[in-house]
């Protein structure tokens, strides 16, 4: 509900102010350029809220923020920004000054840009150009500027988190910006907020949804939106916690549907597609989400038309892809209401006695609340009998689950291997939700009924030396590889717990030209998405594809088990994990003609990539004694240091890599014959 203002010195005036058609994203006029005759197309009274709502934008280097996380801070500043608007880059540089002299309280200082048309590149260069230092959110919807009253370039918005996000402060910075220091100062000092507000004079902001009526009908447009994102899963027997069957029901859920889609948390997809289109996208568009939450703030107006969701009939269906040719049960496993499941390894006989070609599985958990992911892989031989870890044994993936990752799918004329005989392989992560129940998972697969012409390969960038230390908000962990040969990469699959804020993949290229292959700005550990790209990148040998990940160690994250504990890698939730699944494809691998060197050249780059945190092609001590794998650093380095020079280079490293890889094998062996050999 958008109330006016009747405090914190906030006049009926500061609650309006003037749209005009010489404004930002609509001319590169300034409204000074503009007779007084033609400026002013209406007066359009604007109205402040008194309470910002929370939601959530990325900023122009596409990294997230959300206004409710600083909520236990003095003050939250917001000033409206535009490119090209003089009084805007003065505010903007009198603000990112005052951020950095407010820093040691934890202040947060946010740009808006709410102009209409412009784009992330444009902002940052605007940032670059000008120096500014404090994030500058785009939004594309308009629906944050909006919510608060936004009408100007260089509008300050200064708020009380302390007070449920009360606005106590609008106008503009004047002499110096020494008012908003004298708002943020009483603030500080828990005093009242006397400071008057003050009639904004920068550059108008088109909104043009003030000067429209509100023409979304319930029936033609909301209901449709709600029938292609949402009902698939908000469906009677669906993942959600509610179905969306009826306009009654909708209506009554509205105030939470606007909250979680205002932050982002709704639909589930935390791809930031200004970058690049993926396949199966559970994004909004802009106008969809103009749609429903300009209807739901409108008040939910039913209007006329006949409700469209009753007459849905969603099922959802037992196989997804269809009946597989094959599928596979582990034994029950009974999962305690309480406590820590230690991962399991079931292992299948596979029934098959004709080899066959892998073109899709689909991992179906028997209990989905308890089911945090499954992985299957392929044994050629069954493991002995009592062998708990198998996952060491498996020769290649055949197939994964997680929530939002419901089959793997191999692109068209594309598979991978399924030989006849041996096992199947499973690693299952349960995680107790307060009741007792039994696990019945299957797994079907999907064969080619010939054999495909190209070869699916996948690869992991790991890095299990990750080290996040306690009360950290912004903790950043880097591994990436190095191609030994051209390939063509399809698709990323992101994997952390609950501390992983966000992530984001960059490719260097061997000219030195860098681009960012997706970006994740809120990784949400709730949904797994193996995001496969619309167009293949192409990847030359000596290219790295490097993972950048950000973790939140600090008690503003509401998900962090235990804010106070240095974390390391660890398969529990409550530890972490940096886990990035690449599928590729060998330029010029056939399925007739494998390039198996070649993938066995990349595995072996696998530790290297991970220890090798500043890029520049050596393993030194230091990068090496970290995380679970410090205790061998010492040993590692000085076995396999051949030239001497205090660190590891990547033939080394490989070497280093093949005599654990070999004992690991002598291991296997011992305990399958019970010996110590």
């Amino acid at each position: 509900m958008i109330r006016s203002i009747r405090s914190a010195g906030l006049t009926s005036v500061a609650a309006i102010a003037l749209f005009s058609v010489a404004s930002c994203g609509q001319s590169t006029s300034t409204s000074s350029d503009v007779s007084a005759e033609n400026s002013v197309e209406s007066i359009t009274p604007v109205v402040l809220a008194e309470y910002a709502s929370n939601f959530r934008l990325n900023d122009e280097t596409g990294y997230a923020h959300e206004l409710f996380y600083y909520a236990d801070v003095p003050a939250s500043v917001i000033v409206t920004q535009c490119n090209g608007c003089e009084a805007s880059d003065q505010v903007m540089t009198a603000v990112s000054e005052l951020a950095e002299r407010y820093s040691e309280h934890d202040i947060p200082f946010y740009a808006l840009n709410s102009t209409i048309g412009t784009t992330r590149e444009d902002i940052a260069a605007a940032v670059e150009e000008n120096g500014w230092t404090i994030p500058v959110l785009l939004d594309r919807t308009q629906l944050v500027g909006e919510q608060i009253g936004a009408s100007r370039a260089g509008e300050v918005f200064i708020y009380s988190p302390l007070e449920g996000f009360k606005l106590v402060y609008h106008g503009d910075v004047a002499d110096d910006a020494s008012n908003i220091a004298a708002v943020l100062d009483q603030l500080i000092a828990e005093e009242e907020v006397t400071i008057a507000s003050s009639q904004p004079t920068g550059q108008p902001i088109s909104f043009p949804a003030r000067n429209e009526p509100l023409s979304v009908s319930y029936a033609n447009d909301v209901a449709p939106v709600l029938i292609e994102n949402c009902v698939e899963c908000h469906t009677t027997g669906g993942i959600a916690p509610w179905a969306m069957t009826d306009y009654e029901t909708v209506v009554g859920w509205a105030p939470m549907m606007r909250e979680v889609m205002m932050t982002k948390r709704m639909p589930p997809w935390s791809f930031d597609e200004t970058i690049r289109e993926v396949e199966h996208s559970r994004s909004l568009s802009t106008e969809e989400y103009q749609t429903v939450i300009r209807w739901i703030e409108a008040g939910t107006p039913r209007g006329e038309g006949e409700d469209p969701l009753p007459s849905v009939e969603f099922e959802v269906p037992e196989w997804p892809l269809g009946e597989p040719d094959l599928v596979l049960e582990i034994d029950p496993f009974d999962i305690p209401a309480t406590g820590v499941v230690e991962y399991q390894y079931p292992v299948v006989a596979n029934p098959l006695t004709e080899d066959h070609w892998l073109r899709a599985t689909t991992i179906q958990p028997g209990t989905r609340d308890t089911v945090h992911h499954a992985l299957t892989g392929y044994m050629s031989e069954m493991p002995p009998p009592g062998a708990t870890d198998t996952f060491g044994r498996w020769e290649f993936s055949t197939g994964t689950y997680a929530v939002g990752e419901e089959s793997m799918i191999h692109p068209d004329n594309s598979g991978v291997p399924f030989p006849a005989g041996g096992a199947i392989g499973f690693q299952m992560h349960y995680t107790p939700n307060g009741r007792e129940v039994t696990d019945y998972t299957r797994v079907g697969f999907y064969f080619h009924d010939e054999q495909p012409e190209l070869y699916t390969r996948s690869y992991v960038i790991v890095d299990p030396t990750i080290t996040i230390p306690p009360g950290e908000e912004r903790h950043e962990e880097i591994a990436y590889v190095e191609f030994p040969a051209d390939a063509e990469l399809l698709g990323v699959y992101p994997h952390a717990h609950y501390r992983a804020r966000s992530m984001y993949m960059e490719l260097i290229r061997t000219t030195g030209e860098t681009e960012i292959v997706i970006n994740s700005p809120r990784y949400d550990f709730n949904w797994q998405f193996d995001y496969r790209l619309s167009d293949p990148i192409m990847i030359n040998a000596g290219d790295r594809l490097v993972a950048h990940y950000f973790y939140d160690n600090s008690e503003r994250n509401f998900a962090n088990p235990d804010p106070t504990s240095t974390i390391t890698w660890g398969d529990q939730s409550f530890e972490e994990m940096m886990y990035t699944r690449l599928t590729y494809r060998w330029v010029g691998e056939t399925t007739a003609d494998p390039m198996t060197e070649t993938q066995e050249e990349l595995e072996r780059g696998m530790l290297f990539g991970a220890l090798d945190d500043d890029l520049d092609g050596l393993v030194e001590a230091e990068e090496m004694n970290r995380g679970m794998f410090g205790m061998m650093a010492a040993p590692m380095m000085g076995r396999f240091d051949e030239d001497g020079d205090g660190a590891l280079s990547r033939d080394e490293m490989g070497a280093a890599m093949e005599m654990m890889m070999r004992q690991q094998f002598r291991q296997q062996q011992a305990g399958a014959t019970g010996g110590d050999n």
